[in-house]
């Protein structure tokens, strides 16, 4: 007989407060960069960095997760990933710091930017929470139909 798991999934109303603080997170973040004082190329600067900041955060949240149970990735690819992160809040400080900004927008440039990611670690968690329990689901539900169901009759075309 297969060995059956519980399989825990997030609520609906977690998983949308999930997308709704990751959206509200780059909102912030776009309507702060959109008023910030001074050059338009410092604008564009910090807007670089946050999007940097955005796509470092999801490879470190997958790579710690594909590494979870065993090493999976090179070692020089988990350097590279972690170095980019590293990379990407450095340079989004400097930007921040480089700005004429009032001590509030300061402030608030940093919570959003904060907001940014760590919603988008709590989004790239619960998108693969969901995807790892779908594909338990899947095996369960093979395993209880059994081998020989599993193999369809190829259909005819139309």
């Amino acid at each position: 007989m297969a060995q059956k798991y519980l399989i825990r999934r997030d609520t609906g109303a977690w998983v949308l407060q999930v997308w709704v603080a990751f959206a509200a997170a780059v909102a912030l973040c776009v309507a702060g960069v959109w008023n910030a004082p001074g050059e338009g190329i410092d604008r564009a600067f910090l807007a670089i960095a946050f999007l940097f900041g955005l796509s470092a955060a999801f490879g470190v949240a997958k790579t710690v997760r594909d590494n979870r149970d065993e090493q999976v990735d090179t070692p020089a690819w988990i350097l590279q990933v972690w170095a980019a992160f590293a990379v990407s809040v450095i340079v989004t400080l400097w930007g921040l710091s480089r700005l004429e900004l009032a001590g509030w927008e300061r402030g608030y440039m940093f919570a959003a930017w904060l907001f940014l990611i760590s919603s988008t670690f709590t989004l790239a968690k619960t998108v693969r929470d969901n995807h790892e329990a779908g594909l338990l689901e899947a095996s369960q539900s093979v395993a209880e139909r059994g081998p020989e169901t599993t193999a369809q009759a190829p259909r005819a075309l139309p």
